[in-house]
């Protein structure tokens, strides 16, 4: 059971419920149309968004929201299907996997990218455990002669579901994948006839226990292949929830300072905190995980690196 929230009737309803249906709720707090008088962020999940949409056109005066109810409000405009299929049965959000387990230790077969992508030479986006895939899909429909998209993620029902939603959506510029990132990322990358450009990790399972901590995706092998295969001028973003696990995620690509440099060290228009924390998300857009940690008063810790074009000797 999530968390939930309460709106109250001491904002204008007239209207609101077709804007809720047309946009996210981070554009309405920064356009005024919620009341100032909520608290942000006002950011959860959503389970029934026609009982949401319905409560909140018509002004009932009181309307308790659940952690599953408004990230759907967020990502409203997919207009993605709930109830995908009964083969899939019920796809649980924070399903846990051993990424050390046997059927994830051998890497995946390379697929063909002519019939992944409909331009395979477009530069590309990895996320690296992609959860439900709404994240990626946002981007990639904004995106779609511009960029390629891919999601990796170890959690099998996630990928069958989200493949339902990319055939849904009727995009060809994004592909999801049952791989460990870990075994699979080189091989993949490598393979792929375009650069690749971006390269994302955001929010990883954090394995809070010291004997799980070998399970973290972010280990010396994955970042020496993101920094192989990532392009000149191509980046990596990071972000956690969790403090340890983002320090842990920077010390490894810190330590690559003469092929990587942190964004605010290039773009001086870059805001961080005292501790070189960015301010914002450079993204346009919260991820799942991200959306119901601000609700939770959750600290978002994000890094932004770029690689270096090497100069030429002689």
């Amino acid at each position: 059971m999530g968390s939930c929230v309460c709106l109250r009737q001491h904002c204008c309803y007239g209207g609101l419920g077709g804007a809720f249906q047309r946009r996210g709720l981070s554009s309405l707090f920064r356009e005024g149309v919620v009341a100032p008088g909520l608290t942000a962020p006002f950011y959860q999940y959503h389970r029934n968004r026609r009982r949401v949409e319905a409560c909140v056109s018509t002004g009932f005066k009181e309307l308790e929201l659940r952690s599953p109810d408004l990230v759907a409000l967020e990502y409203a405009d997919l207009n993605l299907t709930h109830n995908v299929s009964q083969e899939l049965g019920h796809v649980r959000i924070r399903q846990h996997v051993n990424p050390l387990s046997s059927s994830l230790s051998v890497p995946v077969e390379v697929p063909d990218w002519n019939q992944v992508f409909r331009d395979p030479t477009l530069p590309l986006m990895v996320d690296i455990g992609s959860g439900s895939g709404r994240f990626l899909m946002w981007l990639a429909k904004r995106n779609l002669v511009v960029r390629n998209y891919l999601g990796l993620e170890i959690r099998q029902k996630l990928v069958k579901r989200a493949d339902v939603w990319v055939k849904e959506l009727g995009l060809s510029n994004i592909h999801f994948m049952y791989a460990n990132a870990t075994t699979s990322f080189n091989q993949l990358v490598s393979t792929y006839p375009g650069p690749l450009m971006l390269v994302s990790i955001l929010c990883p399972d954090p394995y809070f226990k010291r004997k799980h901590h070998k399970r973290r995706v972010v280990q010396k092998p994955l970042v020496d292949s993101i920094v192989n295969n990532l392009a000149p001028r191509g980046q990596v973003f990071i972000q956690s929830d969790v403090l340890d696990v983002a320090l842990e995620m920077r010390n490894q690509f810190d330590s690559l300072p003469h092929v990587l440099k942190h964004i605010d060290e290039i773009e001086s228009s870059v805001l961080c905190d005292s501790e070189g924390w960015l301010l914002s998300n450079p993204m346009g857009k919260r991820t799942e995980r991200e959306i119901h940690a601000e609700f939770e008063g959750a600290k978002i810790y994000r890094r932004v690196y770029q690689k270096q074009v090497q100069k030429a000797l002689g």
